[in-house]
């Protein structure tokens, strides 16, 4: 689901920030950034570019079919309002 690269990177360069006394125990800083970096990711209700864009296709789609059902339903309307031809 993510792309457990990122969070490697992303750990790295936080614990490149720690200044320069607190550096021995970078690693393990690291590790720890990355497990709450992994963790805080997991509760969030993400998905995937690939999913996202699947669903926005299915919106699309939706979104057409509903405005020519909107279309038909007004011509049917109209078609309803319209004086019947005298019968003879």
């Amino acid at each position: 689901m993510i792309d457990l690269s990122h969070i490697d990177d992303l750990a790295r360069r936080l614990s490149s920030l720690v200044p320069p006394g607190l550096r021995e125990g970078r690693d393990e800083l690291q590790q720890n950034f990355k497990s709450v970096l992994q963790s805080g990711l997991a509760k969030l209700d993400l998905v995937t570019r690939e999913e996202f864009d699947v669903q926005r296709a299915v919106l699309l789609r939706t979104r057409e079919k509903l405005e020519q059902l909107q279309a038909a339903v007004a011509e049917l309307e109209s078609q309803l309002d319209r004086p019947a031809p005298p019968r003879h």
